[in-house]
């Protein structure tokens, strides 16, 4: 086992997808390979409309005397990843640990369609898929299209995945985020979700929509039947929610005026993880659920894309409680997805650049310990 590093200076930044554009970065650990894996979208522009096909890298992590490093593959085409006619978008990987099969959703937009014609016009151009692959990657299945067995989608403007990836719980449900525009005149609403299996990807069903204005989102496994949403938002602050049915329904925190919403938005990641020995003493409340904790990655600037910052939760229950960021990267920032690999490790793979946050996809390796730290120093700044 690596010991912990000492200094928050050890973070080494990766470049995985660079080049042309990539944007929509989405990332999935596999425990027992110890593999990382990442996906983006290639693009001819930045725009979404522009989005030619997904790709995707594989990462072994490699055990060092004071870090764990990554050996990162090949970028390669995930060839599978299409309708013709149709642009893939928003990649959400999930594995089901019980069969070993990593699904990885998406949805498919008409090309020469964009969100904007849809909500508009409140005319769904969006189907729903997903591919399967039982060796990482390496090789996939055909698309299966789910868009006309799910009845709700017909009732939607237009909807989406994550993006970012999806979890397993407990119990064996399989869990994807999700966001859809519903028909609300004069204008489309968006409302998070969730889309779930609990026969390991057999059949799939929605759960219920939010109650109030969501996005793009990412869900994270507080405990048995307890699931945890955090959602974009336009009004200053994230949506955070919580499930106590396993993620059918959900109920929307009061904002605890922690994480801060950029202007008209931006996505952002939030994974749970178990909670981390620690010789000082805990600020956490006994009376809030202990056995895992949260961390979310988002930009904390209130008017643009920059800064991404690293938040961390003991109580996930209470909104009030997140820290005050450590900033990983300090320019231009983007999207951004979490995975806990183990012993107090995470990656992280986000969208940044000297300009703008589309010049390249890149990722990071941190300890726990890189955590602490960083958010005492912003602390006592």
């Amino acid at each position: 086992m690596a010991s912990e590093p000492s200094t928050t200076d050890q973070l080494h930044k990766q470049t995985l997808f660079k080049s042309v554009v990539y944007r929509i970065p989405a990332l999935l650990y596999e425990r027992e390979s110890k593999t990382l894996l990442a996906f983006a979208e290639q693009r001819k522009t930045p725009k979404d409309e522009s989005t030619e096909k997904l790709v995707m890298r594989t990462g072994k992590i490699k055990e060092g005397f004071s870090e764990k490093t990554v050996e990162w593959s090949e970028l390669r085409e995930v060839e599978n990843a299409l309708i013709k006619g149709y642009r893939p978008m928003n990649p959400c990987p999930v594995y089901d640990k019980v069969n070993n099969t990593l699904f990885l959703f998406f949805i498919c937009v008409e090309d020469g369609i964009t969100e904007s014609d849809q909500k508009e016009n409140y005319d769904n151009r969006t189907r729903l898929c997903y591919i399967t692959s039982e060796d990482l990657g390496e090789t996939w299945s055909d698309v299966t299209d789910l868009t006309d067995k799910l009845s709700e989608i017909k009732k939607w403007s237009t909807f989406a995945v994550g993006p970012g990836h999806g979890i397993q719980t407990e119990s064996g449900r399989l869990i994807i985020p999700v966001y859809a525009y519903t028909h609300c005149k004069p204008s489309s609403k968006p409302y998070a979700l969730s889309l779930y299996s609990n026969d390991h990807g057999n059949n799939w069903k929605f759960g219920e929509l939010f109650k109030t204005l969501s996005v793009e989102c990412e869900m994270a496994e507080l405990s048995k039947d307890h699931i945890y949403c955090n959602a974009r938002n336009e009004n200053g602050y994230r949506v955070e929610a919580v499930s106590d049915d396993n993620g059918d329904n959900f109920k929307i925190f009061q904002p605890g005026d922690k994480l801060v919403e950029t202007a008209s938005g931006c996505q952002g990641s939030v994974i749970s993880f178990p909670a981390q020995p620690e010789t000082a003493n805990t600020e956490s409340d006994p009376s809030q659920n202990q056995n895992k904790w949260l961390l979310f990655t988002h930009p904390t600037n209130l008017k643009k894309r920059v800064k991404l910052g690293v938040y961390l939760n003991k109580s996930p229950r209470d909104p009030k409680a997140w820290s005050e960021p450590w900033i990983i990267n300090d320019g231009p920032s983007g999207y951004s997805d979490l995975a806990y690999i183990d012993d107090g490790w995470f990656a992280c793979l986000f969208e940044c650049g000297q300009q703008k946050i589309y010049e390249q996809i890149a990722s990071v390796v941190f300890h726990y310990k890189n955590v602490q730290e960083g958010i005492e120093k912003m602390s006592t700044n």
